[in-house]
């Protein structure tokens, strides 16, 4: 697969022909598939636990606690049985603040060199997902984390993508359709792992045909949940992609195998060709409340369960004994002669009775009403379950406990959150996983640029072009200018939620007015704002530190290219000195001032009567005292 794909790259680069590649020895053969089927069956035994608890939580979400209540057909009035949304609720309110937090990466580089690199890959990594529908992959996969506990993403190479090009594929997959050692707590610890699916023999025979009227019958099937539709799989081929590792030259290669009973489809170890750079395996586990001795975990479901089922028994107990004591039933002596129809019909003022009437031919069944304790307790269980599952009363907007103005109880859920925000954590940790392996496989495929579609200054759109040349290992010289090695760009990831909650965006527009009131942002007030903001702690502090100490500094330096301007205006151009200081709101020295009006006196001076200067020096000459 991936030989096939560097040949094609290879032809459209120009090459006239593709090269002849000498076909390896078969290393996986027939006997091989027979060996990996009974690892696939062992890891399937190993994890029957899991899957039965998977398969039982998704008919709990589906308000199917027992599948013999489909049976409605057979079940009386009196046979109900109550079903209540509560633990339901619970889960559609943790999957909404699990996409208020909708996570956003953040590339930092680790070297100087690699800043633009990182800086083009925070732009484009968004692209790759959006391009993906990542968002609707990452809703399903929340809605599966909290239902069974467990999310399973793919992040693999497509080559058919973009019409042959080959782009980055995340998709998500059925928990019941993987299968990884028993014991394990990381996949990628497991000695192999595999992924299964059904597909049309049809269409597998198109496209391979040395399995046309070979695939008979299914002899390894993966378990499937109970779906509403009927699924007819009896034209179907279960079809296994196994991933293992191999050691070669004391590194580990990741190689990929795909088949269908025992015939071999597909075989990177037989092209000679390891399957991706990174040798991991292309699965990520996303886990709500993990258990040892599994990469798996459990959700919510099997958490409040129990309490579920207390809530609908006690509601079914108090719903049937309102509906008995609201429906009068008596006793009747056999031989009595009482008209039953006029009895039974309301509208009838007069029971006609034969013979003598009294208690013993009729009486009236007593019921007992149920005790207002069992309300209460029905009460207490309701509120353990929210409790439990962290979804109570101040997390879904409401209040019980007296705080009735917003700001109080804004702050109150913020502070109930906290349980939904450890959650998103945990689906950060995978979500950066899932980043990783996107550069990793652009890292390694990315050798033609493409372009995308990038969210420049402002906001504006900005185009641009994107190859793996700078995320390729670098060679290294030192100073004599000899090789010292190679270098391979690595990154930090900083998981950020892109979308918050309207309280925290409340929040962060108002810190941004006060401190916008308070004159934080004005260049004069710089290092009084930047010692304030040292000592707060705020989402975003460092961007808003970093803007307001170059603002001062721009001050400072716009101070002292105006002192030079006046300096230098003073020296070769006195006219302009008083001017230019009025402008940047200063006055002008004295000795500037006295040059200026020196200037528009000898100005003046030609333009005076010779006559008027004459008389003037004689009255001058006239009132000094003779020596």
């Amino acid at each position: 697969m991936l030989e096939a794909a560097r040949i094609t790259r290879q032809v459209q680069a120009g090459a006239a022909e593709p090269p002849a590649v000498p076909a390896p020895a078969q290393v996986v053969t027939e006997e091989t598939l027979i060996r990996w089927m009974e690892i696939l069956k062992k890891y399937k035994a190993g994890k029957a636990n899991l899957e039965s608890r998977v398969i039982a939580a998704e008919n709990w979400w589906k308000l199917r606690n027992d599948i013999e209540e489909a049976k409605s057909s057979k079940q009386g009035r009196y046979d109900f049985k109550a079903k209540s949304g509560w633990l339901h609720n619970v889960i559609v309110s943790k999957h909404a603040d699990a996409l208020e937090a909708y996570p956003e990466a953040n590339i930092l580089p680790r070297e100087k060199n690699d800043v633009e690199e990182a800086r083009m890959l925070t732009a484009i990594i968004p692209c790759i997902l959006e391009q993906n529908k990542f968002e609707a992959c990452y809703s399903e996969n929340i809605w599966q984390k909290l239902k069974t506990g467990t999310a399973v993403y793919r992040v693999v190479w497509d080559q058919d993508k973009l019409n042959g090009l080959g782009d980055v594929r995340i998709d998500r997959v059925n928990l019941l359709n993987v299968f990884w050692e028993p014991g394990i707590t990381n996949i990628q610890d497991s000695k192999h792992f595999f992924c299964t699916h059904l597909e049309d023999r049809e269409e597998l025979e198109s496209q391979y045909p040395q399995t046309a009227n070979r695939i008979k019958s299914k002899s390894f099937e993966a378990s499937k949940f109970l779906y509403d539709d009927h699924v007819d799989t009896a034209n179907m081929a279960t079809v296994i992609e196994h991933y293992y590792h191999r050691w070669k030259n004391g590194k580990r290669e990741l190689h990929y195998a795909k088949f269908a009973e025992d015939i071999l489809l597909e075989s990177t170890e037989n092209q000679g060709t390891p399957l991706y750079d990174h040798g991991r395996y292309p699965f990520v586990m996303d886990t709500l409340f993990p258990i040892e001795g599994s990469p798996a975990g459990y959700g919510f479901i099997d958490l409040g369960k129990n309490a579920q089922t207390q809530i609908d028994l006690l509601r079914t107990a108090i719903l049937k004994n309102a509906m008995v004591s609201a429906t009068p039933r008596y006793f009747a002596r056999v031989d009595g002669a009482i008209n039953e129809d006029e009895f039974l019909d309301l509208s009838k003022p007069i029971v006609h009775v034969q013979g003598q009437m009294d208690e013993t031919y009729i009486r009236a069944i007593e019921t007992s009403r149920l005790n207002a304790n069992y309300i209460n307790y029905l009460s207490d269980i309701i509120y353990e379950l929210r409790q439990v599952t962290g979804n109570t009363e101040t997390s879904t907007g409401s209040s019980t406990s007296g705080a009735t103005a917003a700001s109080a109880i804004a702050a109150l859920q913020e502070a109930s959150g906290k349980g939904s925000r450890d959650s998103s954590r945990s689906s950060y940790r995978a979500f950066a996983e899932i980043v990783e392996l996107t550069i990793e496989l652009a890292r390694q495929f990315y050798d033609t640029p493409r372009k995308f579609r990038i969210a420049g200054e402002m906001g504006a759109d900005d185009y641009t072009t994107f190859d793996n040349s700078g995320l390729k290992p670098q060679p290294q010289e030192n100073l004599d200018g000899s090789t010292a090695g190679v270098r391979l760009p690595v990154f930090d990831l900083k998981i950020e939620p892109q979308k918050r909650n309207a309280y925290t965006r409340m929040s962060q527009n108002e810190l941004a007015l006060q401190f916008y009131n308070a004159g934080f942002f004005a260049p004069q007030n710089a290092d009084g704002a930047l010692t304030v903001l040292g000592m707060m702690e705020f989402e975003g502090k460092d961007q808003i530190m970093q803007k307001i100490a170059e603002n001062g500094t721009m001050a400072q330096q716009l101070k002292m290219y105006q002192q030079m301007a006046l300096a230098l205006a003073k020296e070769y151009r006195p006219d302009l000195a008083e001017g230019l200081a009025q402008s940047m709101g200063a006055a002008a020295p004295a000795s500037a001032r006295g040059n200026v009006e020196s200037a528009q006196l000898e100005e003046k001076a030609p333009q005076e009567n010779r006559r008027v200067q004459a008389a003037r020096q004689r009255s001058a000459e006239a009132s000094q005292p003779q020596g």
